[in-house]
């Protein structure tokens, strides 16, 4: 692991210096990329250093317990290896999760789609509100989103609803959220005071660069019809809204948030290059979960991965068995702690099954 740290700081040093160069910083795309590599080098650099330190320091410690005559101060230096170690340990542990290779798509933004399932009404009910709490978690976390397209439900809600999410990092966290989730409660639509319980299902897609994806436009058929979306009563009157058929894959992409009909079809191209993208990446994490069964999962749209039980205030994630009882507040945005152990059960994997840079 030393050799390793060592040539991710020899890396780091030379990076910093490549990217002050003139012919870099007038390159957007190489001073991007520079940019991004040097932050991410520089987390494992910072952490470096602190390890070297304590190294130092418990070297240092044990000298003193082996060496030093003054009993008094050869037990101040055992008390102090006794701190010392488990911060040690800590350390260690930080380490081998930042040498864990990054998903090179955690850093992208995301198209994020939530539908409602089994249920009618109270599934697109249930979808709004899921939406609901995304967009508190957004707020939260900093990150912009805008909706794409929507579909309202009968009774409120929505039947299906896509939105684009920019920020950082933003599909590191929110790849978890992919699957199906369900929700126990007593309908607003039940007049017998039953429990019922109805699904929504969750796609979270890396947002996808035109050189990931081409699109052949002969294969793209395009219709426009009258927008009824977020641009307000004044753009429902023309054809600014656009309809995309991919032909050969039979996907379908609709956008009508914006005024013109134009920006409509480079954003509806953007969520079906996102699409695509997400089935060649589907088709890769197939290939590597044949290898390996992880309990996190591989964000499947038809995995069911958590439960929102409302009688009792509880929610539990079905794929670590973590289960909390305050489910107004995480309805309200408070998913964080989720996310996090879901990442701790993902790197806790890959750590066991030795994947390092």
């Amino acid at each position: 692991m030393q050799d390793k740290l060592e040539a991710i700081k020899e890396r780091f040093e030379e990076v910093s210096q490549q990217i002050i160069q003139p012919e870099i910083v007038s390159d957007s795309t190489k001073y991007s990329k520079l940019s991004k590599e040097y932050k991410d080098l520089g987390k494992i650099v910072e952490q470096y250093a602190i390890y070297q330190k304590l190294q130092k320091d418990i070297a240092g410690t044990k000298d003193m317990i082996v060496n030093e005559k003054d009993e008094e101060l050869r037990q101040m230096a055992k008390e102090e290896l006794d701190e010392l170690l488990p911060k040690m340990e800590e350390m260690d542990l930080i380490i081998k999760e930042l040498l864990i290779p990054k998903d090179p798509n955690d850093s992208r933004n995301i198209i994020l789609e939530i539908r409602g399932g089994t249920g009618g009404d109270e599934a697109s009910i249930f979808a709004g509100d899921l939406f609901r709490m995304y967009q508190r978690f957004f707020e939260k976390m900093g990150w912009r989103s805008s909706i794409m397209d929507f579909t309202e439900g009968t009774n409120g809600g929505y039947k299906e609803i896509i939105c684009k999410v920019e920020g950082e990092d933003v599909y590191g966290k929110m790849k978890f959220e992919s699957g199906v989730h369900r929700v126990q409660r007593v309908p607003q639509t039940e007049s017998q005071g039953r429990i019922h319980t109805s699904a929504a299902s969750v796609a979270v897609l890396p947002e996808a660069e035109e050189v990931d994806v081409q699109i052949n436009m002969n294969d793209v058929r395009i219709d426009t019809f009258m927008s009824s979306g977020a641009g307000g009563q004044s753009v429902n009157t023309t054809y600014s809204a656009v309809r995309l058929t991919h032909i050969p894959s039979g996907l379908v992409v609709s956008c009508q948030d914006e005024r013109s009909q134009l920006k409509n079809k480079d954003k509806a191209l953007g969520v079906l290059r996102s699409r695509l993208y997400e089935i060649k990446l589907k088709e890769h994490n197939d290939a590597v979960s044949s290898q390996r069964k992880s309990m996190v999962g591989s964000g499947d749209r038809s995995d069911k991965i958590r439960t929102y039980n409302y009688p009792q205030s509880r929610i539990t994630d079905h794929r670590i068995g973590y289960t909390v009882y305050n489910l107004p507040a995480v309805m309200e945005g408070d998913i964080a702690e989720f996310i996090e152990r879901l990442r701790i059960a993902e790197n806790a994997e890959r750590m066991q099954e030795g994947e390092t840079i």
